[in-house]
């Protein structure tokens, strides 16, 4: 039974057949959030440490750490500030080690710079996921020796140098390279998790489908542990949550094992609660002027103004247990109490809108 170990000092997570679903957090990605870009380049890591906190809270296995940040006002004043391979590696050591000291859950260190990619696994205590390598020759090239070099799982992404093809036979077979090649590097198949790539469904009617077969294949003629970017899916689309809830299921009943998500439903914005009140008071409904906007917002399916766990969390634990990876509904039950409790926004992501009674 193929078994991918992470650990940190203390924690092991395994990716497994026979596991629960490895949730591994996306937050901690500076890659189109300029505000917290802006933070990192100030020094600030207060919403580096925040987002770490809330995803375990929330249920994540193992935490992401991606450096590309692009750092403007540095790169005004330092031309070198322009290179990521001059930004990143300093900067993900960084982020290591911030996030390992408030937090024992292992680590997926995430970048396109071979050098930022050594740099974490040389902070890194214990055995972290290596986030990526592509069927690329030049990237085969330098990833390849670094998972062998510090003995580390990797996550292998099936595009290689002609790009990302349409044709899952494709993608399939640049999975396949990944795995033979490192396997001359003496990596076994059981360290590489593949990223079969997920297509938008908006885009290409099939993209269901097409994953669900090659995650199949994957396990069947490889033996290998898979993941995926489980928003990709919906991208485009209103009611993203909807479609995520979904496919993350079928994609665990096809055989998938992990994905790269944020299992974090945020806070409600301040805006969207003035807008709502706006809304109320227009059609003659008073609301009291010290109203508490906890309240406020769970009674008006707005969410919560607290950052819980998202709704997609609710059904990965559910196909946990209908998959036989949840013992005796151990984890459910305790979810499920936590929501009678009234924590539980912290555990059922808001979904309020859907109207759970209490």
């Amino acid at each position: 039974m193929t078994r991918t170990v992470i650990e940190s000092a203390t924690k092991t997570a395994i990716i497994g057949f026979d596991q629960p679903f490895c949730v591994i957090g996306e937050r901690i990605n500076p890659t189109g959030r300029k505000k917290l870009a802006a933070e990192l380049e100030a020094g600030d890591f207060s919403t580096v440490e925040a987002d770490a906190l809330a995803q375990v809270a929330a249920g994540a296995t193992v935490l992401d750490i991606n450096s590309g940040a692009v750092f403007t006002n540095k790169m005004a004043e330092d031309p070198r500030y322009a290179d990521n391979n001059f930004v990143e590696p300093p900067l993900m050591k960084e982020l290591v080690e911030r996030v390992q000291a408030i937090t024992d859950a292992p680590l997926c260190i995430d970048s396109s710079v071979p050098g930022a990619l050594e740099s974490g696994l040389a902070a890194a205590k214990g055995r972290p996921l290596l986030n990526s390598v592509t069927g690329e020759e030049e990237r085969l090239e330098l990833v390849l020796p670094l998972v062998k070099k510090y003995n580390v799982p990797v996550v292998a992404i099936s595009n290689d140098d002609t790009g990302i093809s349409e044709d899952p036979d494709v993608r399939f077979a640049v999975a396949k390279k990944i795995v033979e090649r490192a396997a001359d590097f003496g990596i076994p198949a059981h360290d590489i998790v593949v990223d079969p790539l997920v297509m938008p469904i908006g885009a290409m009617a099939t993209a269901g489908l097409q994953v669900f077969a090659l995650v199949r294949r994957l396990r069947e003629e490889l033996g290998v542990n898979t993941t995926c970017g489980a928003s990709n899916i919906s991208f485009g689309l209103p009611n993203r949550h909807g479609i995520n809830n979904a496919f993350l299921p079928m994609a665990m009943g096809a055989g998938m094992t992990s994905a790269i998500m944020n299992p974090c439903a945020l806070p409600v914005a301040a805006s969207k609660i003035e807008a709502k009140k706006l809304e109320l008071a227009e059609a003659g409904i008073i609301v009291p002027d010290d109203i508490d906007l906890e309240t406020f917002c769970r009674i008006t399916g707005l969410g919560s103004t607290k950052s819980r766990a998202g709704s997609e969390m609710e059904a990965i634990r559910a196909a946990n247990f209908l998959t036989d990876n949840d013992p005796s509904g151990g984890e459910w039950i305790r979810f499920n109490r936590a929501v009678a409790a009234g924590g539980a926004d912290d555990a059922a992501g808001g979904r309020r809108r859907g109207g759970r009674r209490r």
